[in-house]
């Protein structure tokens, strides 16, 4: 058994079930069927839950799992696997633990060795991304940016070299600051797409700059309703090996190898003997 791994033991089983994040017709067959067999249910909403069971003609033990009592559901839970039952655990919509709680039931669970079976199915960021029309090669889940403004973006500056496309979920109420922050510290041309409300009635996808987006949010307050992703193109600017070739290349015009090279490594942080070997390339390669 290789270090890391929990040895499978006897009892439940954990089912990580993805539900619909707007259409119910988007729930799996295979979700279905197992909600409707494990022994209980752990919910993030068990209000939500219990409507999309009751769609589907479903009966079950709903146990409420959300942060604040993530700890007491955890060992509710963990005791039924230990009796032999299966146990489902689903989000409000979507995926669970993204950008939901769960992750230390799950852990709990393998560390104890119960089998923990995904159901995938929908997924808000995924779904947003598939029709976006970014680039989707790369990209960066982030969930929810801090709330406060300092924090935002003292955050935001963190990531705004990240060349993947970036991924928030933001609420209604603060999409309009979040806009702002975004072009000041990413830039007002960085292209962006807000998809709002997905797979429901009024599912809407809105393309254009941040700049663009922000005005039109302004402009239009029913654009900051409802369930609302937001997407920002990758940083499009020269790589570090890039970078580093760039300022390696001022400084050799004035400067010894050494120091060139010295100094290059403390500005971009590139090793000194890749650099030490780009400079003497470099004079090499230059003419005379």
């Amino acid at each position: 058994m290789k270090a890391g791994e929990a040895r499978l033991q006897s009892g439940g089983t954990l089912y990580v079930v993805a539900t619909p994040i707007g259409n119910l017709g988007d729930i799996s067959q295979r979700a279905l069927e197992v909600l409707a067999t494990v022994q209980g249910i752990a919910a993030e909403d068990t209000r939500r839950t219990r409507r999309l069971l009751q769609h589907f003609g479903i009966s079950g033990k709903l146990w409420s799992h959300f942060e604040h009592n993530e700890q007491a559901c955890m060992a509710q839970v963990l005791t039924h696997l230990a009796a032999g039952e299966d146990i489902a655990l689903v989000s409000d919509a979507g995926t669970p633990l993204i950008s939901d709680p769960g992750y230390a039931l799950v852990r709990a669970a393998r560390a104890q060795g119960y089998r923990v079976v995904p159901i995938p199915g929908p997924n808000a960021a995924l779904c947003a991304l598939s029709a976006a029309g970014l680039p989707s090669d790369r990209f960066l889940f982030l969930g929810f940016p801090p709330r406060t403004g300092e924090k935002r973006r003292a955050w935001l500056r963190s990531i705004r070299q990240e060349p993947g496309t970036l991924i928030f979920y933001e609420s209604g109420q603060r999409l309009s600051a979040t806009l702002t922050d975004l072009q000041a510290i990413l830039g007002a041309s960085r292209p962006a797409v807000l998809a709002r409300e997905l797979t429901k009635r009024f599912e809407t996808f809105l393309s254009g700059s941040l700049s663009e987006l922000r005005n039109r949010v302004q402009a239009e307050p029913h654009q900051r309703k409802g369930e609302i992703v937001l997407l920002v193109g990758g940083h499009r600017g020269p790589s570090e090996e890039e970078e580093a070739h760039r300022v390696l290349q001022i400084l050799a015009r004035t400067l010894p190898h050494k120091q060139a090279v010295a100094l290059a490594a403390e500005i971009t942080g590139a090793k000194k003997n890749w650099l030490y070997r780009l400079a003497l390339k470099q004079s090499s390669d230059s003419p005379g």
